[in-house]
């Protein structure tokens, strides 16, 4: 037993060795997995999927590809302005943003490592205007800005290695006791430390996104009721327990987007 708790606080000075932080909150992040090296990565699947003939990408000429691009390209100025002006500077310098609205029922927008960005015609519905699409995209940025893919590639590799240590802790154990170890320590990263981070890291894009959309010039106010009509879209369609949910519920994230408004006020200037 004392092997194990060496060699878990082995794994644990690792990853306090291996930190950094996130702009705008000033979070302490883990950070193994290099962000660039994701970039890179990111760059090549973009194109690929741009590329695929199953893949439809609305032209450019349309009213609302137009406004993703518009949408997306001051949300990105205002951000790249921030991190520059802030010392963050260089965790996007390599960052060649781009944005398209690809034509598909689905509710959904991403944002990759180095500002590959994706919104599909089946959010927009729920977002109505400029504002709720810069709801959407400032929030999506926001989980590039802070590397939450890189930090999460981190929490995955610090968790695979703690097992490792602990499986050659236990190694002359008896098969019982490997297997009992083996699963407590399995639960325990899942539940206690890789889900919940990535709960936190959606509230932690929606406090940025608030941010970033108001130094773009929308109004952050108007975040509230696009959640909520969200939320009225996501009704009767089955969701796993909040415990082991990646995602905070609808209540809990108005809720803290709510308290975040007034922070994000500070960078509306308004028109």
């Amino acid at each position: 037993m004392k092997k194990i708790i060496f060699v878990g606080f082995t794994v644990a000075i690792m990853g306090l060795a291996s930190c950094s932080t996130v702009p705008l909150t000033g979070r302490s992040r883990l950070s193994i997995v290099d962000d660039s090296q994701l970039q890179q990565q990111a760059a090549i699947g973009y194109a690929q999927l741009l590329s695929d003939p199953s893949t439809k990408v609305v032209s450019g000429s349309s009213a609302e590809a137009q406004m993703v691009k518009r949408v997306g390209q001051k949300i990105a100025q205002a951000v790249t302005q921030y991190m520059n002006q802030n010392g963050y500077g260089d965790q996007i310098k390599n960052y060649k943003w781009e944005f398209n609205l690809i034509q598909s029922n689905e509710i959904n927008a991403w944002c990759m490592p180095g500002g590959k960005v994706a919104v599909y015609t089946g959010i927009l519905p729920i977002t109505k205007d400029e504002n709720g699409l810069a709801t959407v995209m400032g929030h999506e940025i926001a989980h590039a800005i802070a590397q939450h893919s890189a930090e999460r590639a981190s929490q995955l590799t610090l968790a695979q290695t703690g097992g490792a240590v602990i499986g050659a802790a236990t190694s002359n154990k008896s098969q019982t006791t490997q297997a009992i170890v083996n699963q407590l320590y399995g639960i325990g990263a899942q539940g206690l430390y890789i889900l919940p981070n990535s709960r936190s890291q959606e509230l932690e894009a929606d406090k940025m996104g608030l941010s970033f959309m108001a130094m773009a010039g929308y109004n952050p106010t108007s975040a509230v009721a696009f959640w909520q009509r969200m939320a009225a879209a996501s009704k009767g369609q089955s969701k796993p327990p909040v415990f082991l949910s990646t995602h905070p519920t609808d209540d809990a994230r108005i809720a803290q987007i709510q308290r975040d408004l007034p922070e994000a006020m500070k960078y509306y200037k308004g028109k």
